[in-house]
C-alpha cells in the first residue's frame, strides 16, 4: 500500500514539473490548441494567437464565431495578418482575428494585472503587427504587467451596415463588427489569461485615436461589463451625438442612416445581393476613406445610444479611467481651413448658428500661425470629448478620474512649416511604449517616457497612476478640475486648458441635442 501511494505521489509530482516546464518552456494550451512561443530579455512573448474563427465566407460581417481548434503546436512567435485595409500588401488579409500576448510571469499563479492595447488608424487601417505597437519594452519597465494587443476588423469589412445584414442578425442590427472583435478578444483574455500569469479579474484597456475612441465605446457597451476593470483613453472620447454628415468629433451615425450609406455603397460597386457581396473579394472593402461605412454607429446594440446622454443618467461601465490628449491634435488635420476666409466658410458650414462665437473663442491670428483655428479641430475631435467625460463620469460615478494633457514639444527646424507647433496627433504613443530612439531631447523626452510608462502600468495595477518617484497626478472632479501637463522632462500638475473656450463648445454640443439642433443637423 505504501509503495502504491509513493508511487502516485511520484506521479503526480512528475506532472506538476511537467506542467511548470511546460510554461517556463513557453509551451501552453489556450482555447483552441497548444501554442509554442519564446523567450525575450525575461519575458515570454506569443504572437499570432487566434481569438475568432477567421470571418471569410458566410462568416464576413458577422459577429466573430469562437476560435477553431488545430492540431499540433501552433507556431506562436510571429505576428499573423492584419486587417484587410487601403494599403495592399501579403501582411493584410480577411483573416486578421489574432492577439499577442507579452508576459514577465515565472508561473500561472502569479495572477498579474493585465493591460490590452487597441490599436488607432480612423477604423480605416491598423495592426497589431505595427512596430510601433510592440509592447515588450513597456512590458519590462516593471516586469509585472501582462501586455496584450488585439487585432480588429476595421473599413468596410468592420462597419458596413446593410438591411439585409441587419434582418439575418439575432439582435437585428449590424455594422459595429470590428467593436464586436475587441469584446470577443476581451472575453478571449478572460478566458485564457491566467493560463499567461495574467489576472483575469485585472484587465485595463488602452488606446490611441480609433482605439482611444473604441475604449470610449467600451465603457459605454454592455457588452463589455464584467471584461474591464479600468480604462485608458488617448486622444479618444465618443461624446458627440448622431449627424448624418458627420464630422470630427460628430463621427457617428444612426443604424437608419448607415444602412442607408451601405446601399450606396452596395450600389456602387454592382452588387444586388448580400450574397454577391459576400462573394466579393476582400480587396473590394479596402476601406476608401474615414465615414466611407467606415466607421462605428449607433445600432441599440453594440452601442445603445448617446454616450453624453447615458453617462449623464449614470448609464455606462464605471470603471477608473485615465484619459487625455495632445496640445497640437489640430495640426494633424485639415478640417478647420489654413486661411482665416477658409477656417470662417469651414466653421460656419459645421457649427451653424454658434460660429460668431466660437470663432471669437479660436480666433484665427497671423501672430500664432493660426494655432486658435487649430485648437478647435484639437478641441471638437478630441478635448471636448476628453473633457466632457471627465466632467460627466466625476458627477455620476463612482470610480476615479485621471486627466492628462500631453504637451511635448518637437524639435522642428527652424523655418519648417511644423515649426513652433505643438504635439501632434499620435506623438504620444512613442512615449507610452517607450520607442525613444531618433529622439531630439534625451534629456526630456526619455525621462517624460519613462515617467508615462509608469503611470500607465501603475493604473492597470490599482486604478491610479500614482507610485514612488513619479509626480503626483491628482484626482479629476469637477470640483477640482486638475490636469496632468505631460511635459518633459518633470511633469505637473495644471488647470484644464482653454477651459473658457471649451465651454463655448460645450454650449454647441449641447444645443445640438435640442429639437432645434437636431432639425438643424439634418
Amino acid at each position: 500500500m505504501k509503495k502504491w501511494y509513493l508511487l502516485l505521489v511520484a506521479c503526480c509530482m512528475m506532472g506538476m514539473n511537467c506542467r511548470a516546464d511546460k510554461f517556463a518552456d513557453a509551451l501552453l494550451t489556450v482555447e483552441g490548441g497548444d501554442i509554442q512561443g519564446y523567450k525575450s530579455n525575461g519575458l515570454m512573448i506569443f504572437k499570432g494567437i487566434p481569438f475568432g474563427a477567421p470571418p471569410v465566407g458566410d462568416l464576413r460581417w458577422k459577429a466573430p464565431q469562437p476560435v477553431k481548434a488545430w492540431k499540433g503546436v501552433r507556431d506562436a512567435s510571429k505576428y499573423a495578418t492584419g486587417p484587410i485595409q487601403n494599403n495592399p500588401s501579403p501582411e493584410y488579409s480577411e483573416d486578421c482575428l489574432y492577439l499577442n500576448v507579452w508576459t514577465p510571469a515565472h508561473s500561472p499563479k502569479d495572477k498579474l494585472p493585465v493591460l490590452v492595447w487597441i490599436y488607432g488608424g480612423g477604423f480605416v487601417f491598423g495592426n497589431t503587427a505595427d512596430p510601433s505597437y510592440d509592447c515588450e519594452a513597456l512590458a519590462q519597465v516593471d516586469k509585472d504587467v501582462v501586455l496584450v494587443s488585439i487585432n480588429y476588423r476595421v473599413g468596410q469589412l468592420g462597419f458596413l451596415a446593410l438591411p439585409e445584414l441587419s434582418a439575418e442578425d439575432p439582435n437585428h442590427v449590424s455594422g459595429n463588427y470590428g467593436i464586436l472583435d475587441q469584446i470577443a478578444g476581451l472575453k478571449w483574455v478572460k478566458k485564457n489569461i491566467a493560463k499567461f500569469g495574467g489576472d483575469p479579474n485585472q484587465v485595463t484597456i488602452f488606446g490611441e485615436s480609433a482605439g482611444g475612441i473604441s475604449v470610449s465605446m467600451l465603457c459605454g457597451s454592455p457588452l463589455a461589463k464584467g471584461l474591464i476593470q479600468g480604462a485608458i483613453s488617448q486622444s479618444g472620447g465618443n461624446f458627440g451625438p448622431t449627424r448624418p454628415t458627420t464630422y470630427p468629433g460628430e463621427n457617428m451615425q444612426t443604424l437608419e442612416q448607415a444602412e442607408e450609406a451601405g446601399k450606396k455603397l452596395m450600389a456602387s460597386l454592382g452588387a444586388k445581393s448580400l450574397a454577391e457581396l459576400r462573394a466579393m473579394d476582400a480587396s473590394k472593402f479596402a476601406s476608401r476613406g474615414l465615414g466611407s461605412s467606415s466607421w462605428p454607429i449607433v445600432d441599440g446594440y453594440v452601442i445603445p445610444g448617446d454616450q453624453s446622454e447615458r453617462y449623464a443618467q449614470g448609464l455606462y461601465n464605471d470603471v477608473p479611467v485615465l484619459i487625455g490628449y495632445n496640445s497640437d491634435e489640430g495640426a494633424s488635420f485639415s478640417f478647420g481651413g489654413n486661411t482665416p476666409e477658409s477656417y470662417k466658410k469651414n466653421t460656419e458650414q459645421r457649427y451653424g448658428p454658434f460660429a460668431e462665437a466660437l470663432l471669437k473663442a479660436y480666433p484665427f491670428t497671423a501672430e500664432d500661425g493660426g494655432k486658435q483655428s487649430r485648437d478647435l479641430m484639437r478641441d471638437a475631435a478630441f478635448g471636448w470629448q476628453t473633457w466632457n467625460w471627465a466632467r460627466l463620469q466625476s458627477q455620476t460615478g463612482k470610480s476615479k478620474v485621471f486627466l492628462y494633457y500631453f504637451d511635448q514639444h518637437p524639435n522642428y527646424p527652424v523655418g519648417s512649416p511644423q515649426y513652433g507647433k505643438g504635439s501632434p496627433h499620435g506623438q504620444d504613443v512613442a512615449y507610452v511604449f517607450q520607442h525613444m530612439d531618433g529622439f531630439a531631447h534625451p534629456e526630456s523626452d526619455r525621462p517624460l517616457s519613462k515617467i508615462m510608462g509608469k503611470y500607465w502600468l501603475n493604473f492597470a495595477k490599482k486604478g491610479d497612476p500614482n507610485g514612488e518617484g513619479i509626480p503626483l497626478w491628482p484626482r479629476f472632479s469637477n470640483d477640482a478640475p486638475q490636469v496632468m501637463h505631460l511635459t518633459g522632462p518633470t511633469p505637473a500638475a495644471g488647470p484644464v486648458p482653454s477651459q473658457d473656450a471649451l465651454h463655448v463648445l460645450d454650449g454647441y454640443f449641447q444645443w445640438r441635442r435640442t429639437a432645434e439642433g437636431k432639425a438643424w443637423a439634418k
